[in-house]
């Protein structure tokens, strides 16, 4: 599947806001960090969301302290929840939608996520055993995602992910089996910090791995596994991700990177990274 077909099957991998009741704002906890800069309790809205369910700060969370916001992403889970579990209604309608909607949303999460990694999966195989597998695997995720809200509020979320998880590492090795000059793997690996300036990682696995503030300017990670990999304020300037496998919008959004990073086709730049040389800020 060509880079702008598997764009098109994530189409509803896609968070619509305008479709969402700010289920985002309202039903995670956050501390204030570096990342959030009040707390929020569970449930509770965040100050900044407006009547309307816009965040009040959209164009300014970086400079307000909210960049943990701006690396997050439902994948669709906010619309679904709404629009299909919810039928459009509204958590301050009444407490026990509330309480419903909040316990719901973060499982639609992880079958989003799961979902964005297997309709990748699908293009990254060949006809086949594994293929009918991966098929198989997503028609079933598609089918829990469609359910009521009292079977998604009772669904073993994790158990699913572990099962997707193993489906997946089965189809990274079958991909990065025959990668030219492959890189040792190091998946779970503390990498944070690391001065990998320059590395030779490609078809390397780095699933889970910890590369938070890591060095990878230049670095080859074409054919990587990234699936999991924690690349928050990594420094991806000039790096190489073409066909990086598993990678997703809130972890680019979560790295540092330039015009001179390549990023698997089917991703976007962030816009908040280093702009071309002479290129007009906003």
């Amino acid at each position: 599947m060509p880079p702008d077909e598997l764009t098109a099957a994530r189409q509803d991998l896609t968070a619509d806001c305008g479709r969402c009741v700010g289920l985002c704002c309202v039903v995670p906890a956050f501390a204030a960090s570096a990342d959030f800069a009040i707390d929020k309790p569970a449930g509770t809205p965040c100050v900044n969301l407006l009547p309307d369910s816009r965040c009040g700060v959209h164009g300014q969370l970086r400079e307000r302290g909210f960049p943990g916001c701006v690396v997050f992403d439902c994948l669709g889970a906010g619309q679904r929840v709404t629009q299909d579990v919810f039928g459009g209604a509204d958590w301050r309608d009444d407490p026990a939608t509330a309480s419903a909607m909040s316990a719901v949303f973060p499982v639609m999460r992880q079958l989003t996520e799961l979902l964005w990694h297997l309709r990748e999966a699908r293009t990254l195989v060949a006809p086949g055993p594994l293929r009918d597998e991966v098929e198989q695997r997503l028609a079933a995720v598609e089918a829990l995602a469609a359910g009521r809200a009292d079977e998604l509020a009772a669904l073993d979320a994790g158990a699913h992910r572990r099962e997707v998880g193993d489906l997946l590492g089965r189809v990274s090795e079958a991909v990065r089996r025959d990668v030219p000059g492959r890189a040792r793997d190091r998946r779970g690996a503390d990498l944070v910090g690391a001065a990998l300036r320059g590395a030779a990682l490609r078809g390397a696995s780095l699933r889970g791995a910890y590369l938070i503030g890591a060095d990878l300017r230049g670095a080859d990670l074409r054919r990587a596994d990234l699936l999991g990999a924690d690349l928050r304020a990594a420094d991806l300037r000039g790096a190489d991700l073409t066909g990086a496998l598993f990678l997703t919008q809130p972890q680019l959004t979560a790295a540092v990177g330039d015009p001179s990073t390549s990023l698997p086709a089917a991703l976007e730049r962030p816009g908040h990274w280093a702009p071309a040389p002479g290129a007009r800020r906003r």
